[in-house]
């Protein structure tokens, strides 16, 4: 491939991948936005969570078994227009049915999740194949791009929403619309290389049949629970557990988390090595800054603590594909695939959990007793509470990393 059109197809890549920072972070950001304007209860707002990353993981499941049956030029070039035809419908939805707001969140979270789903599965392959003296590097690069990705998302939608107030989300929404628009084009004008996949589906069933392969999707399911819990609920974590102002819980939380994500990815991307090791230590830090931030009675303390989760989970899931594709070289798409269904179920199922246990300690007739003793409001012990989820998902990262680390093979 030419090098012009290598660094078109990065840009490409790059691209969606900061579509999937929109993705994933829009509607959390939101959360309190809707809760206030349309009454929508916790669960249904984790349920918004839920319906993207079940998207996604169907997608991934898909791809797992008949990716040998799709084309990857074409598909490459429909998901960013998925994700571009997903913000048209979330955003103006509202103005079309202010009735049903919650089935247009629902349905416009669907379709950009397809898109977004895509992109899980298509972009690390594309960026293995491209020709590069470091791919494990590359590799972290591509994901470090994601976290500054949302570093961005979180610092524009909180100037933009500061600026011309919540009820202004859906300009927001059609405004982020653009990023997929510029990865469609640059996809459309770029020479797709070959990738491997599967020749038939009993290539993949084969591959599954390996353990190992098996304990790298556990490791990026747990992986995949411990980044998201805390990416998709510290902005409400720090407003209604911590009592932080959301102007500053957004900048000083949300934006910090990923910059440390992105920070975590780009110095492994630079100087990064002995990536097992990495992971095991990750998890016990993840495991740490997980309980501090729940059993601080400190805003600061616990903010810190909310921050520097980002640097301890950084590397979960880009350092488990590292290790993944080292192992399993010739899985290919399959195996990327295989993959980002585990990291998305965990990515799923840890921030829902959070909502359903936060609501159901809230709506417990012995909360306001707890609360009082505890000095806290009903709120505040719910969210506590729902965010030990991550704390679990976390210290269950511990075992699998450290076998990762002692089985070479």
């Amino acid at each position: 491939m030419r090098s012009s059109s290598v660094k078109r197809l990065k840009a490409a890549c790059y691209m969606s991948n900061m579509s999937m920072s929109v993705v994933a972070n829009l509607s959390p950001l939101l959360f309190l936005t809707f809760r206030t304007m349309y009454g929508i209860s916790f669960s249904l707002l984790g349920l918004l969570v839920l319906i993207n990353f079940f998207t996604q993981l169907t997608i991934d499941l898909i791809f797992s078994f008949f990716s040998h049956k799709f084309n990857m030029r074409k598909t490459l070039v429909v998901m960013p227009a998925l994700c571009v035809t997903g913000f048209i419908i979330y955003a103006l939805w509202p103005f079309v049915f202010p009735e049903q707001v919650y089935a247009g969140l629902v349905i416009g979270t669907v379709v950009f999740s397809l898109g977004c789903g895509l992109a899980e599965v298509l972009l690390s392959p594309v960026i293995a194949a491209l020709p590069s003296d470091d791919p494990d590097r590359e590799m972290s690069k591509l994901h470090s791009i994601y976290a500054w990705g949302v570093v961005g998302v979180v610092i524009f939608a909180t100037v933009f929403l500061s600026l011309f107030s919540q009820r202004s989300w859906q300009y927001l929404a059609l405004i982020f619309a653009l990023i997929p628009f510029t990865s469609f084009v640059l996809f459309l004008t770029s020479e797709i290389p070959d990738m491997e996949t599967p020749e038939k589906t009993s290539g993949a069933v084969k591959l599954l049949k390996n353990k190992g392969l098996w304990l790298c999707v556990i490791a990026l399911f747990l992986g995949g629970a411990a980044e998201c819990t805390m990416a998709q609920w510290v902005s409400g974590y720090l407003e209604r557990a911590l009592g932080i102002e959301k102007l500053w819980g957004d900048i000083f939380g949300v934006a910090l988390f990923a910059a440390m994500l992105g920070l975590g990815r780009t110095l492994y991307a630079k100087k990064g090595k002995n990536i097992t090791s990495v992971l095991f230590i990750s998890a016990i830090g993840a495991s740490l800054c997980y309980l501090t931030a729940v059993v601080s009675s400190s805003a600061v303390i616990g903010l810190v603590a909310c921050v520097v989760t980002g640097l301890c989970v950084a590397m979960l899931w880009p350092g488990t594909l590292v290790v993944a594709t080292e192992r399993f070289p010739k899985g290919g798409v399959f195996v990327f695939a295989l993959m980002a269904a585990g990291g998305d179920l965990g990515g799923s199922v840890g921030p829902q959990l959070v909502g359903v246990i936060t609501d159901i300690v809230i709506a417990d007739g012995n909360t306001a007793a707890v609360a009082e003793a505890l000095s806290v409001s009903p709120e505040q012990l719910g969210m506590k509470a729902g965010m030990l989820v991550g704390f679990f998902f976390s210290l269950c990262a511990i075992p699998v990393y450290y076998a990762i680390k002692r089985n070479k093979k």
